[in-house]
């Protein structure tokens, strides 16, 4: 099992890097640099490639629809010579809101467009010359006549850097399940994971190529072992989860909401939801049931945070993914460290 961590996307990226550089030295495995519609992930990663060593560093996640696939496989190629073979391709959707209201371009096609990315990604960084024809036309069929198949000019350092994505919807998963090396879910319940997931998972894992080895979860939480940080932990969870589960979306069309109803708790997910979009967002954080908040961090002693990772590790997560909440994030990560199964 590997130690993972997001950067958060509104800090100083300078100042969160030499914390990422800390946790490196106490074990840090992977690091995931996030893009919503702050500062882009890549400048980010670039910086984080300057500073690290060993940390895996991965884009968590870079918006399909915000550039071209070509670019993407470009992007992804660069980073991974940039640290050596360090670089994690993590891809998404992202939502309307954001795709929509911050780009401007059109949320179509989520499920084909990220199958159409993942296929042209590779097919880039084996050096073959790019023709494809679906979603993405290239070389375009109309413009000047002038467009012809081309291929990276670069030997990039990988032909296989691995792809995670972040999928929520039952084909999204499927086709991650099938394509991808990894899989970036949202509030994993350990023991309802199959439950909320196992169908498309099942389904997609049966059309899986070997060659692509098992597939990666991440999965973790908000981290406290001390006990003055509990509270300071859970009701920041509170508060993210609130955001998402409540504010991410539209009523009817909220992803991390469905997933939330889909682990037991479908009144709840709704109320919290209501609550929100009413404007009485603490009321909306309170409303979360404290069940739901135990079972998706990682909150508590150290008995019961060694329990919750055996739960996740039993359930198929591979990489841990934490937040620290504590002073000494070094040493907390050092602690977590020595628990994770081999």
């Amino acid at each position: 099992m590997k130690l993972s961590t997001q950067l958060p996307y509104s800090d100083d990226p300078v100042g969160g890097a030499e914390r990422i550089v800390e946790l490196e030295k106490a074990g840090l495995d992977v690091v995931w640099v996030a893009e919503a519609y702050s500062y882009d992930a890549v400048s980010v990663m670039g910086y984080l490639a300057a500073r690290t060593e060993r940390v895996e560093i991965g884009s968590g996640i870079l918006p399909i629809y915000s550039r071209t696939p070509t670019l993407t496989a470009m992007t992804a190629a660069g980073l991974d010579a940039l640290t050596n073979g360090r670089a994690i391709l993590g891809i998404g959707t992202s939502g309307p809101q954001v795709i929509e209201g911050f780009h401007g371009v059109p949320f179509d096609k989520p499920v084909a467009r990220t199958r159409e990315v993942i296929e042209i990604c590779r097919q880039v960084w084996r050096r073959e010359k790019v023709d494809h024809h679906g979603i993405y036309d290239i070389p375009l069929s109309g413009g000047t006549g002038l467009g012809k198949p081309l291929k990276l000019v670069n030997h990039p350092r990988r032909s296989d850097i691995p792809i995670w994505v972040a999928a929520l919807g039952d084909k999204n998963l499927e086709m991650t399940a099938e394509l991808a090396q990894g899989w970036l879910p949202h509030a994993v319940v350990p023991e309802r994971i199959q439950q909320a997931f196992g169908g498309p998972l099942a389904a997609g894992l049966a059309k899986r190529d070997p060659a692509l080895g098992p597939l990666q979860i991440a999965g973790g939480g908000f981290l406290a072992l001390e006990p003055e940080m509990f509270e300071h932990a859970r009701n920041a969870a509170r508060s993210m989860f609130a955001l998402y589960v409540g504010g991410m979306g539209a009523r009817g069309k909220n992803f991390y909401n469905t997933v939330m109803q889909r682990q037991g708790w479908p009144d709840e997910a709704k109320l919290v939801q209501d609550l929100y979009l009413d404007g009485r967002k603490e009321e909306a954080a309170a409303a979360l049931p404290q069940e739901f908040i135990d079972s998706v961090t990682l909150v508590g002693e150290p008995g019961f945070v060694k329990e919750r990772i055996a739960a996740l590790h039993e359930a198929g997560v591979t990489h841990l993914q934490v937040t620290p909440v504590t002073a000494d994030a070094p040493k907390v990560l050092s602690q977590v460290k020595e628990w994770l199964p081999a």
